[in-house]
């Protein structure tokens, strides 16, 4: 690489990095969060059965991710194009989300927004993520934890933004989903914007065998077992979030601020979590914040009705632990793929498969047993339906988290 495009990337590259990491995860995690309960809350569309679509929407993904993958690399001549495109689909699709009023069946328009939105997703995903590994090897030694150290960041930011415009813009309209979708709109566009000069500067090559090379690898495919499972309590706890707050904490109005407080923990940690793996060593590091998680989420299993203060605790260290959790981990793929081959970056596609799998998994898993408990949205339930509940949301994660930790344990990696 050259001295210029080292310099280009540093100085401009590094900020457009994070503002399109914030919009993509504008569009990820929130919409399990805040989708599911407006269909339940404006539509009626039954929780079990919103589960069930999440999933099956998965397995489409299962088949079209690796094809975009493809995709990404067949168009990086045209890169800035393709990704316009892209960009402007994913907005358009989260229009009509939440800001049109379903003119087919409710579950059908949301089965079919959805799946132009999550296609949109994957296709931008792959493509950033792909130039991440570009960028990051202009910048040398440790450019993959500093760039993922911004990009992450810019995406904690994003999804604190998502948790908090619904509530902000209560107060000003009456259609706060509608004004979400809105400003997501006009934020895709700034972000198109600011990372138009990294597709020209640094197109990705074609590549065709990525995914083979990927799945070959057996360091890269136990990596993404770890995505799986480490990726899958942060799943199961976004997806019941609201529901914890409204109904185990009867703290109805809270969910918002609380969920800016965890995610804003979450970023405000990421430059920290950074500077310590430059230092210490990535895996070394992300063990302890994985550490931090079991410790800090297990006491969310005693939290009753009133327990505002407590949670709020657990919120800002379990936030940090997830802070960890995203810039270490993909700074270690990221290296991974590097280390295969430049035109490897496409196995992002499979990166990108898997952290959105798990959101499914846990859709599909938890929301039909919440229902069957006897859980219904709302703060009036039965008092095993809160037990499970919390079992659910704090106790699953805990064990699944402490799988993830094993496995990383015993994967040998080479930081150097």
């Amino acid at each position: 690489m050259t001295v210029a495009l080292r310099d280009a990337v540093s100085l401009r590259g590094l900020p457009a990095y994070g503002v399109f990491g914030a919009v993509l995860a504008m569009a990820g995690l929130p919409i399990y969060i805040h989708a599911p309960k407006f269909y339940v809350d404006n539509h009626g569309v039954g929780l079990g059965v919103l589960g069930t679509v999440l999933f099956v929407l998965r397995l489409v993904d299962f088949v079209q991710d690796p094809l975009l993958g493809w995709l990404a690399g067949a168009t990086a001549a045209t890169r800035r194009a393709a990704v316009g495109a892209a960009a402007a689909v994913m907005a358009l699709a989260m229009l009509g989300l939440f800001a049109v009023t379903p003119p087919i069946a409710p579950l059908a328009w949301f089965a079919l927004t959805l799946t132009l939105l999550f296609s949109a997703f994957s296709f931008l995903s792959i493509s950033f993520y792909a130039q991440g590994v570009m960028a990051a090897e202009a910048l040398g030694a440790g450019g993959h934890v500093r760039l993922a150290a911004w990009r992450e960041s810019g995406s904690l930011l994003g999804v604190c933004l998502a948790a908090a415009a619904p509530a902000a813009l209560a107060g000003a309209t009456q259609a706060p989903f509608a004004g979400f979708a809105l400003l997501f709109a006009g934020l895709t566009g700034v972000a198109v914007w600011a990372m138009r000069g990294e597709w020209a500067a640094m197109p990705v090559p074609a590549a065709r065998a990525a995914f083979g090379a990927v799945l070959g690898d057996a360091t890269a495919r136990r990596l993404l077992l770890i995505a799986l499972v480490n990726a899958t309590p942060v799943a199961v706890t976004s997806t019941l979030f609201l529901f914890f707050v409204e109904s185990r904490l009867a703290a109805p109005g809270w969910e918002g601020p609380l969920l800016i407080l965890f995610f804003l923990s979450a970023a405000a940690s990421a430059p920290g979590w950074a500077a310590l793996a430059r230092r210490f060593g990535a895996r070394r590091v992300l063990l302890g914040g994985m550490g931090l998680a079991v410790v800090s989420f297990g006491f969310a299993a005693f939290l009753g009705a009133g327990d505002i203060a407590a949670f709020a605790a657990i919120c800002v260290a379990s936030g940090a632990a997830v802070g960890a959790d995203l810039t270490l981990l993909s700074a270690l793929f990221a290296r991974r793929m590097a280390r295969l081959a430049p035109e490897a970056g496409a196995g992002f596609g499979l990166w990108s498969f898997v952290t959105k799998f798990t959101l499914a998994v846990a859709a599909v898993a938890v929301l039909p047993l919440l229902e069957a408990s006897g859980f219904s949205a709302g703060p009036e339930n039965p008092e095993r339906a809160l037990v499970a509940l919390s079992l659910l949301y704090a106790v699953l994660p805990c064990l699944l988290k402490l799988v993830a930790i094993a496995l990383l344990y015993f994967t040998p990696l080479d930081e150097a």
